[in-house]
């Protein structure tokens, strides 16, 4: 069963959303899911890159132009 959640959305953003919607042929509801899953990974991400932090620092690993260096 899917689970419904409901928003309320300013004017400007319900305009943005509705134009977006009709450029892109997608549904409002597809296009939000589609963005609150890049989000939430966006989180996801940013939480792991935070506990990574320490010891990436203590390899020597302090912007992400080092992390790139060492994989190219």
């Amino acid at each position: 069963m899917k689970g419904v959640i409901t928003i309320r959305l300013d004017a400007e953003l319900e305009r943005m959303l509705d134009t977006f919607c009709r450029r892109s042929k997608r549904k409002r509801s597809e296009v939000v899911r589609d963005a609150l899953r890049r989000q939430l990974s966006l989180f996801l991400f940013e939480q792991l890159r935070h506990k990574a932090m320490p010891f990436a620092e203590a390899r020597g690993y302090l912007t992400d132009e080092d992390v790139f260096k060492a994989v190219s």
